[in-house]
């Protein structure tokens, strides 16, 4: 079966299949009380507007042609993967990604997820590959920058089952919808303990959702819009300051100057997590357009260095290999007149040469040390 349909008006039992989706709810609850306690809160609409089934995060629509082939272990399936994009805040976490890939890489971890667990039956047709989950660190994010940049191209073979629509209303009522699902988690946590019925996946699930990490590539496009927002030019000086005859750079968030990515390659950044930031780097170069971008190559001393210029095509991967140091990657940039507007580190942090402070804002990518004497450090 495949998860696209032809759009046709629905000539079934409405009623019928109504009552199918409430004995897939009764399923859950009592075969994996966990999720079949989200899905309580969860109602459900048949629409056939909608080309498969979508949900908001409040509410999740079906349409009947859709779901009426189905065998009530599919149907049971599709009902829990609806559960879990409000779960993991899919609704809320889009952005500026384009709606199609990012609906792709959310069904791909869902749907590892449920397979792992073994609740209901995988439909064919969907995103479902191990491999690109481990490529992409088991995370929507992760995923997302290794599908294809195209938002109809399939990527990983697989089509979502569903359309992940914006959670809709300001960044405030989304932040509140987010920690009312918190709530609804934990207390189905709590449920399905009781019953004895809260494997050790779903448990570290949970915790992943109560108990989330920071997501170092939001902070770094915090970090880059932040620095963009303080870029100050001379081409156009500062109104205020030339009145009192004082020629000043005014702040400027329509151009940025150079900006540094500096990659440690002693050996302890793994090639998959050099791809991972590689992409994110890359979307960070496309879409700021800094006028260099500088990519440093460093272990005890810098052993390589790239210069792109926009509309260049990156190559990002490791060079040398040994201890690490870091002031040999600020005096690198001195001594070749390199200022950049902000300076990016991927690094474990385990090391105690960090030189002079400089005089721009640098980001430590951790996967390892949490603390560093200047600058700031987002955890890997």
């Amino acid at each position: 079966m495949q998860v696209a349909i032809k759009k046709r008006a629905y000539e079934g039992d409405s009623v019928a299949l109504t009552r199918r989706l409430a004995k897939a709810k009764t399923s859950l609850i009592l075969e994996h009380p966990f999720v079949g306690t989200i899905a309580l809160n969860m109602p459900f609409i048949l629409d056939e507007s909608v080309p498969t089934a979508a949900t908001n995060g409040k509410y999740v629509k079906f349409n009947p042609n859709f779901i009426d082939p189905l065998c009530d272990e599919q149907l049971k399936f599709l009902v829990a993967h609806e559960c879990f994009h409000p779960m993991f805040e899919h609704n809320y976490r889009r952005g500026e990604r384009t709606p199609g890939r990012w609906n792709r890489a959310c069904d791909y971890v869902i749907n590892h997820h449920l397979t792992q667990e073994g609740i209901g039956k995988f439909i064919p047709g969907g995103c479902l590959d191990p491999n690109l989950y481990n490529a992409g660190g088991g995370t929507s994010d992760g995923i997302y920058n290794l599908l294809p940049d195209d938002d109809d191209d399939n990527g990983g073979g697989g089509e979502a089952y569903d359309e992940c629509e914006d959670g809709g209303g300001s960044p405030a009522e989304q932040a509140q919808a987010a920690a009312e699902m918190k709530v609804q988690v934990a207390q189905a946590a709590q449920a399905a303990k009781m019953m004895g019925k809260l494997s050790a996946n779903m448990q570290r699930l949970v915790d992943a959702v109560l108990q989330p990490k920071v997501n170092w590539a939001d902070v770094l496009w915090r970090f880059m819009q932040k620095c963009k927002n303080d870029t100050r030019t001379y081409a156009r000086p500062s109104r205020i300051f030339a009145a009192q005859g004082l020629y000043l750079p005014s702040v400027t968030g329509e151009s940025m100057g150079e900006f540094a990515f500096c990659v440690d390659c002693s050996g302890s950044i793994t090639p998959q997590q050099i791809n991972q930031a590689a992409a994110e780097v890359t979307k960070v170069f496309e879409h700021f357009r800094p006028a260099k971008l500088h990519v440093i190559y460093f272990d005890s001393e810098v052993s390589h260095a790239d210069v792109y210029e926009p509309g260049d095509a990156l190559d990002i991967k490791p060079h040398g290999g040994g201890g690490t140091a870091f002031s040999p990657v600020f005096q690198y940039m001195t001594d070749n007149n390199i200022e950049p507007v902000a300076c990016v580190f991927l690094t474990d942090l385990y090391c105690s040469d960090f030189g002079p402070e400089p005089d721009y804002p640098v980001l430590w990518v951790s996967d390892g040390a949490d603390k560093a004497p200047f600058g700031e450090v987002v955890k890997w």
